[in-house]
């Protein structure tokens, strides 16, 4: 855990060029630091260095947020966006101005706190089917665990897509939109910050597609949790040879307590349950 924080910290800061925890730095009077917020001619790096006090309080950042010459920068916005004391009604405004790449490095930020963080996750997702399959790969790597999911649940065809989304003639096959989308869930289930509360709500939605089942049922990690096993076998999408691997580590009743609120074929699920029966059988 702490080296996870320690990496995201030491990625946020070379990313941004902002500290994630600022250094000591002098007291200033708060009548100071809004004159100083305020100040028409406050340039980038002095924008910059006021942002890496960590006693801002909200007003002066406030402040700072009406100051249109100092927040030309994209670095100031971001770190204004980061700060752990902006109020959430000027950082995620902010946000939304944010290219993909900078909504990312605001929500991986150990700074923001935890609501910002779902609000600026929030107009990443919103944006997924506009960006191209080099940003979806990228994010599928390094974003959030509820970017990652979204992502896992995401099939829109990306192909034919310039950055802004604009539509342009590019011709694919179905065999190649597939393997694309098939390549992001795939990079998407090795992202290290997934969890599996988010796995298992993945692939128990209704949008949760065959492949995404499929890749999660033999996943190296995934597959050997037990809770995971328990809601794929929940889904309509499980082979046969699966359900009868993770079944048999389930006593019968509550198998079929499980298969109860099953999307399996029917006959799978009696499948299940006289495998069950019989295995339970041969031990008494």
């Amino acid at each position: 855990m702490f080296d996870n924080e320690m990496s995201e910290k030491k990625m946020f800061e070379e990313e941004t060029g902002l500290p994630s925890t600022a250094s000591a730095t002098p007291p200033l009077a708060p009548a100071d630091l809004l004159h100083t917020a305020a100040d028409p001619d406050l340039t980038e790096d002095l924008a910059m260095a006021l942002l890496k006090r960590a006693d801002l309080p909200p007003e002066v950042l406030e402040q700072l947020a009406k100051n249109t010459n100092a927040l030309k920068g994209r670095k100031v916005k971001i770190a204004l966006a980061s700060h752990p004391h902006t109020p959430r009604h000027v950082s995620v405004p902010l946000a939304r101005q944010f290219y993909i790449f900078d909504l990312m490095k605001v929500a991986l930020s150990p700074s923001v706190p935890a609501d910002v963080k779902v609000a600026v996750d929030d107009v990443l997702i919103s944006r997924l089917k506009t960006i191209t399959i080099g940003e979806r790969l990228t994010l599928a790597r390094r974003a959030s665990g509820r970017v990652a999911a979204a992502l896992l649940l995401d099939v829109a065809g990306m192909e034919g897509k310039t950055r802004d989304g604009r539509n342009v003639d590019v011709r694919v096959t179905d065999a190649e939109t597939v393997a694309r989308e098939t390549r992001v869930m795939r990079t998407a289930l090795e992202n290290a910050r997934l969890t599996e509360a988010l796995v298992i709500s993945s692939v128990l939605r209704p949008a949760a597609s065959a492949a995404l089942v499929h890749a999660v049922a033999q996943h190296a990690k995934w597959s050997r949790r037990r809770e995971v096993r328990a809601a794929l076998l929940r889904t309509e999408h499980l082979s046969l040879a699966r359900a009868l691997e993770f079944s048999r580590e389930i006593l019968t009743p509550l198998l079929r307590d499980l298969l109860a609120s099953s999307r399996l074929p029917g006959q799978i699920k009696d499948q299940l349950l006289c495998e069950s029966g019989s295995h339970e059988s041969g031990h008494l």
